[in-house]
């Protein structure tokens, strides 16, 4: 697994999902006719007052994704929240506020959460690429990532996350694409979401998992009780290993 972690990872790496070349604060860059969000925060060593209050501050200073309903106000089973991408109703909520360490990668999981969103009909196309359902589940986390080195280094927060329902999706899966994978700049940080759509009729169910035509193909959706995510290998600016992945499980509190 880690072999092919690493595979993976370096493949991330040679398509370009590393560039990423002078990360400035909140910024939006646009590729292609897909709208990234970029989210990051250089450090300071001689500010540490600064730097906490900057840590405090991240999930205020997040610019929402040009793509997926800002979800930032659910905080409460069962609230809707909608704007011009659609409408999103929370269904799952876990504070989790826990730091995994990996080498000079600190990786905070601020929170995930389980989420249905209706997508407006203008913002249908975006998520087609992986399901033709006009309204779906997805499970979101929202992270931070800190290089305390130095050193430029690669690294990616999600590399594949499995649920307890036997879905496995890569980070090419991710419905959010705000620059989070690849490089990070010496003393600095990166925050934001990466979202994975669970339970699509058309794709991602194993075939054992399909309907069986009594009209329950979405009945997994409900019992989603945890994630396991790995993370990549974190890679120096040579592109060489310097610590290996980690597995972090995450229940829901349902």
């Amino acid at each position: 697994m880690k072999q092919t972690l690493s595979m993976l990872f370096s493949v991330m790496l040679l398509v370009g999902c590393s560039a990423n070349p002078t990360p400035e604060n909140d910024k939006t860059t646009t590729s292609g006719d897909t709208t990234k969000t970029e989210n990051t925060v250089i450090g300071s060593n001689n500010d540490t007052k600064q730097e906490e209050k900057q840590e405090q501050d991240l999930f205020e200073q997040y610019q929402p994704n040009p793509q997926v309903t800002d979800d930032r106000s659910l905080q409460q089973v069962g609230q809707t929240v909608t704007d011009g991408k659609g409408e999103a109703t929370l269904r799952a909520i876990k504070n989790v506020n826990k730091t995994y360490k990996a080498g000079p990668i600190e990786l905070k999981v601020k929170e995930i959460k389980l989420i249905h969103l209706r997508p407006d009909y203008g913002m249908i196309d975006y998520f087609h690429v992986l399901t033709h359902d006009e309204e779906f589940d997805f499970v979101k986390v929202f992270v931070e990532i800190k290089n305390t080195s130095q050193e430029k280094v690669n690294f990616a927060p999600i590399a594949l996350v499995e649920t307890n329902t036997g879905e496995t999706f890569d980070w090419e899966q991710d419905i959010y694409l705000e620059e989070l994978n690849g490089e990070i700049e010496p003393n600095s940080t990166k925050f934001g979401n990466l979202g994975f759509i669970v339970n699509a009729s058309d794709s991602h169910l194993h075939k054992d998992e399909q309907s069986n035509g009594d009209g329950n193909e979405k009945e997994q959706t409900k019992n989603i009780k945890w994630i396991e995510i790995t993370t990549s290998d974190v890679f120096d600016k040579e592109k060489k290993k310097i610590n290996d992945s980690q597995k972090i499980k995450i229940e829901f509190n349902l």
